[in-house]
């Protein structure tokens, strides 16, 4: 099957890719560069962001330019413990939200370096799905790696420059 005839759903961790851009490149993600180089012509039949709310950051305009760009949205408040540790993944709705689109599509891809996803990458290809995971060497579980159907490293040319930092 050629890839552009391939159907692709794109699954996008954006807690795990801010984090990595952050402190790997000290920027963002750039998000339309990202869909297009993850969807590699295909056919996308769905794109979804999963995003954490905290309290202190304004997240309207991330949430705007995903929403801009073609992704759904899925959202959940960080959630604080009694003893002041957080927790705002979404390792369980990423994985129920592929699990259930698996028979509709060619290829799953998941933008994540999160060795936790191991599990749900051998079942997706269990299920004959290809998946692919897309991230940032450096802040990637090698499990993940070696899962994968393809592993895309992801490089500078991801993240997202203001007018001052373009490189020309």
């Amino acid at each position: 099957m050629a890839e552009f005839e391939q159907r692709c759903a794109i699954f996008v961790d954006t807690q795990n890719m801010f984090y990595s851009a952050k402190h790997l490149f000290g920027g963002k993600i750039n998000y339309d560069h990202l869909l297009e180089a993850t969807s590699r012509r295909r056919k996308i039949v769905r794109a979804i962001a999963y995003a954490v709310k905290t309290p202190e950051i304004d997240q309207e305009k991330f949430i705007r330019l995903l929403y801009d760009l073609g992704f759904e949205i899925r959202m959940k408040d960080l959630k604080v413990r009694a003893d002041g540790t957080a927790k705002g993944d979404w390792d369980m709705g990423l994985a129920i939200d592929a699990i259930s689109i698996v028979d509709k599509v060619d290829c799953i891809v998941i933008v994540s370096g999160d060795g936790d996803y191991v599990p749900l990458v051998e079942h997706l290809k269990a299920r004959g799905c290809r998946v692919e995971v897309y991230s940032f060497k450096a802040n990637t579980a090698q499990e993940l790696v070696a899962a994968a159907t393809e592993y895309y490293l992801m490089d500078e040319s991801f993240i997202f420059r203001t007018g001052r930092d373009r490189k020309n």
